[in-house]
């Protein structure tokens, strides 16, 4: 761990001075040739399809490529970075060349957590890993704790979200070097700020994806995900891939953690999920810091999530609370198309169970799906849970890529901004919304011909039925004004309305850690209890070892008595409140002390 390189299965590896291994695995080969430097070797058959040849006089910097029999030239699949596009030569590394600056870093405790989601090529007008530690002063004075990106493998094309990588162990070239990335989450580090990186290991992506020509094994023949064939997770080889990816990100780049995609169509009928394989060997491997790991899991579920008699995470950290999502948005917007529909129906009394028990569907029978949804989920911490009331995909998944402040209002958002960070749950804001940020955030790639066509025309279908798509329009994804128009305006923050918003944000943050963090660490399960609901109207409590927390807000039109709930006042929106909560209104109290 100590040395900051990771040796992996596939790939190019330096195994001496100047000497690097460069192992593949191509099953639907029979010969495959080197070609470093322009110098072409014969790659030696290593058995069960595996291809190894070990050079001496390897510089850093070379350039190589596969060449396969019929002369195609294709990438390193587990190349540790790329010359360019994901279609041209891959580039041999030295991981220890990176001289590590921080190196007393320690981490940070999970309770402290506050995400702050960003995508690397729209967080600064340049849309580099060296552009963006220019702002990470500005974040750790905001209060933020935790930086996640937007997976950073090499995808298709310059611009992109990076759900469609191809090349899961390479940096994004577009983005900067591995030693750049580095640099950020060096100074990441410097600055208090704990990374954590969101991964693909569901599919790949179209653009650039070699592996069914090297290796048709690696992907199940008859299981299918969304986004193309699925993983293999069962056949040795591919399962090492797959595996090593999140050990290689942590290890090699010093991570703090990371976020795993979709994971509910990573279909693996091994007797131990790859899942659990992967979270077991983290904490194995992992012990010079504290390793945060998140899952997306659309079906509501906590088996990866259980924790120890002591409060320890053996597997995962948390998990991302859509739920919360989506019932705020209903309870903000009245919008109740596609998947707001199982919100439509009294969102207050989901948002109060969301609070109080983690999921507002707990195995009851979805609207949407007319099938059984979730599972008990009361008896988890708080810190369980990752709620956000905006994010990349809900705000992508319109078509104009509103954000919730141009949907809801500023009075509006505000409360429920205040509400997400008064939470005991982990909360999570999606960049630029503490200041209040207007531009949208849009789905764009950068595809060609049939690739673009065949995404353009597929955006437009999957949008059907989401809010916001009422009169047919879809930014093309492919045009570069869509990628331009989801840049953050840093000109915002400067304006007086920018300054109010952030400084708002930052007092939220401030009492955050203050009051909130300090009753999280021993918080366990069946804490929450729903105080009171009506139209527009939440007020719930948490009883905890170090004391309980109540919360009282108010967006609807008729005015609420505030409720009986005990402690002193910690914040309150408007800070005149009388005996009632009006419109727009939260009040939230805290009575320290052990619970009775």
């Amino acid at each position: 761990m100590a040395s900051g390189k990771f040796t992996k299965s596939w790939g190019a590896e330096y195994v001496g001075a100047g000497e690097v291994r460069f192992r593949l695995w191509a099953t639907g080969q029979k010969r495959v040739t080197l070609r470093l430097s322009g110098k072409d070797t014969e790659m030696d058959p290593a058995g069960d399809g595996w291809f190894e040849a070990t050079l001496q006089g390897v510089a850093p910097g070379a350039e190589y490529n596969f060449v396969l029999a019929d002369g195609t030239q294709v990438p390193d699949p587990a190349a540790r970075a790329q010359k360019a596009d994901v279609n041209g030569p891959s580039i041999v590394i030295d991981p220890l060349r990176y001289r590590w600056q921080n190196t007393a870093w320690t981490g940070r405790p999970w309770e402290e957590t506050v995400v702050y989601e960003l995508h690397i090529g729209t967080f600064t007008p340049e849309g580099t890993f060296s552009a963006a530690i220019e702002k990470l002063p500005y974040l750790a004075a905001t209060g933020i704790t935790m930086i996640e990106l937007l997976p950073v493998s090499q995808f298709g094309g310059n611009r992109g979200w990076g759900y469609d990588g191809v090349l899961l162990y390479a940096p994004h070239s577009a983005y900067g070097t591995p030693d750049d990335f580095k640099a950020f989450v060096d100074a990441a580090h410097g600055h208090g700020l704990s990374v954590v990186l969101d991964i693909v290991l569901n599919h790949f992506g179209s653009e650039g994806n070699y592996l069914p020509m090297l290796a048709p094994d690696f992907f199940h023949k008859e299981r299918m995900t969304p986004w193309g064939a699925g993983i293999a997770y069962d056949v040795d080889a591919a399962r090492r891939y797959i595996a090593e990816v999140p050990l290689y990100w942590l290890q090699e780049f010093k991570l703090d953690g990371l976020r795993f995609d979709a994971i509910d169509q990573i279909d693996d009928p091994s007797e131990k999920h790859i899942l659990i394989e992967i979270a077991e060997r983290i904490r194995a491997d992992i012990t010079d810091r504290p390793v945060h790991l998140t899952t997306e899991d659309n079906r509501n579920v906590i088996f990866l999530h259980p924790r120890g008699e002591d409060g320890t995470v053996p597997l995962y950290s948390g998990e991302w609370n859509d739920d919360f999502h989506n019932a705020i948005h209903v309870f903000a917007t009245g919008e109740t198309h596609g998947y707001y529909r199982d919100f439509a129906h009294q969102p207050e009394r989901l948002i109060a169970r969301i609070l109080t028990e983690g999921f507002a569907w707990q195995g009851e029978v979805s609207a949407q799906t007319g099938k059984k949804h979730g599972v008990k989920s009361s008896g988890q911490p708080p810190l369980a849970f990752v709620d956000f009331i905006q994010n990349h995909d809900q705000t992508g998944n319109r078509a104009r890529g509103e954000r919730l402040i141009e949907l809801a209002g500023a009075d509006r958002t505000r409360i429920l901004l205040a509400t997400l960070l008064f939470s005991p749950h982990i909360p999570l804001l999606f960049m630029g919304e503490e200041y209040g940020e207007t531009n949208p955030f849009l789905f764009f790639t950068d595809f060609h011909g049939d690739l673009a066509r065949a995404v353009r025309e597929g955006r437009a279908k999957e949008f059907e039925g989401h809010a916001g798509h009422e009169d047919g329009s879809v930014p093309d994804p492919n045009a570069q004004q869509t990628f331009a128009q989801s840049k953050l305006d840093w000109r915002k923050p400067e304006s007086d309305e920018g300054k109010n918003w952030l400084g708002l944000t930052r007092e939220l943050l401030a009492l955050r850690q203050k009051y909130i963090v300090p009753l999280l660490a021993t918080a366990g399960g069946n804490a929450g209890r729903v105080v009171k609901t009506a139209e527009g109207f939440v007020a719930v409590s948490w009883a905890f070892p170090q004391g309980t927390l109540s919360l009282a807000l108010n967006i609807g039109a008729t005015d609420q008595p505030l409720p009986d709930q005990p402690g002193e006042t910690i914040y309150t929106w408007p800070a005149s409140a009388g005996e009632t909560l009006p419109q727009n209104s939260i009040l939230v109290r805290l009575a320290p002390g052990e619970s009775k």
